[in-house]
């Protein structure tokens, strides 16, 4: 550009936002070498930071795939045992609990061209995500309804299939496929699959994690819990559920395990029961909060439930703490989940240099249970509501204290 040439004027990131942006940048943005994050004001970067804050996650995703590694140099990685070929990616992070990772990961899975996929399948970026308004709650016809009991429907089928092939001695590498086949077979594209660059098709979080755990080679022993978290795109619509399961009997027969895990269970089914039209978002989290504090448990913060229909996460946010001030409340037609994060210890959260798996900071274990939920004009329709055949189910803490022969 030579010195005679006007420069050209920079546009806001902020959502929505038609103001040209000044000089304020954002700080994390320039640690990870990011340019151009540019936003008129402080006040637009503090309203928009929850949408802005996706694109660090982006970014690091991106390092993986080798785009930014000029810019942000590779992660540390120890080199794979001779022997049998796996490997802890990341040997100097203080893990808070036992739990390690087990690499190498296997390769990115594909879906036909035949099935539809949701914008972000290729790029990673789910755009409609990022400029949807977050002040608005859509509210569903009844096709658009219809179309959500159906992908709600298919991603039961599947979160059976997978939960079914529970055992100790498997992996959560095999888990992953069992999912992505399943999703394959009935004509659906599995919506974790390269969402913000999430490399699997289904979440599989293991005791101390919270959530977002990324299926690898890691054998489930007995004794473990598996959070198995499912979500299928199909006729365009997305259908979101998960359940913690016991592996093996040892974890039936732990009271401290049953504990948490039938908390997290009973605070969903708690905050079910206010669902209907009229009802506030904040109030779930009120009495889930209260009935995990009854049970010696605490609630995870940082993550909550959301609405979902064409778009994965969208409004509202359904928080599951106590006294929080979430905005909306429930109206026929409205779709969402409420998936409570339920800890033996401390509520605070870290997460690995994967970027994605969160786990408690002390290391203790956690469960946690969803549904995706319809606001009825009398209540609500648990739209990926367990069968009578489905694997799993309460635990009775009676049983637990019975030994290891229990359950």
């Amino acid at each position: 550009m030579s010195d005679t040439e006007t420069p050209a004027k920079k546009q806001c990131l902020g959502v929505e936002c038609e103001n040209d942006a000044g000089t304020l940048q954002c700080p994390t943005c320039l640690k990870m070498g990011i340019t151009d994050s540019f936003f008129c004001s402080q006040d637009c970067f503090k309203k928009n930071w929850g949408d802005h804050k996706s694109m660090h996650k982006t970014a690091a995703g991106k390092t993986q795939n080798g785009i930014l590694r000029s810019i942000i140099p590779p992660k540390v990685i120890s080199k794979p045992d001779p022997a049998i070929g796996f490997f802890n990616p990341f040997p100097s992070y203080s893990f808070t609990g036992p739990l390690r990772p087990v690499y190498p990961l296997s390769e990115k899975r594909t879906v036909p061209k035949s099935i539809p996929h949701p914008d972000y399948a290729e790029s990673g970026i789910p755009k409609s995500s990022r400029m949807v308004n977050r002040n608005k709650i859509e509210i569903l016809d009844a096709k658009a309804q219809d179309g959500m009991r159906k992908v709600c429907r298919l991603a039961r089928e599947v979160l059976d299939i997978v939960a079914a092939e529970l055992k100790p001695g498997i992996t959560t590498d095999y888990l992953d496929e069992v999912c992505h086949k399943a999703c394959i077979e009935r004509n659906s594209y599995p919506s974790p699959l390269n969402y913000n660059y999430f490399p699997k098709s289904i979440c599989t979080s293991v005791n101390e994690v919270i959530c977002h755990g990324i299926p690898d080679q890691r054998v489930l022993l007995d004794g473990d819990i598996v959070n198995l978290d499912v979500t299928l795109y199909h006729g365009g619509f997305h259908g979101d559920l998960n359940e913690t399961y016991y592996v093996g009997n040892r974890a039936r027969a732990d009271p401290d395990t049953v504990r948490v895990v039938e908390a997290a269970r009973e605070c969903l089914n708690e905050a079910i029961k206010l669902v209907k039209p009229g009802t506030l978002i904040r109030d779930f989290g009120n009495v889930i909060e209260k009935h995990a504090k009854d049970q010696k448990c605490s609630v995870i913060r940082t993550y909550c439930g959301h609405g979902i229909n064409s778009i994965f996460h969208c409004p509202p946010n359904v928080p599951h703490y106590g006294k929080n001030k979430a905005v909306g409340e429930c109206k026929p037609g409205m779709t969402f989940t409420i998936e409570p994060m339920i800890a033996l210890g401390k509520y605070r959260d870290v997460t690995w240099p994967d970027n994605w798996t969160s786990t408690t900071i002390d290391g203790k274990k956690t469960a946690q249970f969803e549904h995706t939920l319809l606001v009825t004009e009398t209540g609500v329709e648990i739209l990926t509501a367990r069968q009578e055949d489905s694997p799993g189910g309460p635990v009775s803490m009676l049983v637990a204290g019975n030994g290891p022969n229990g359950a």
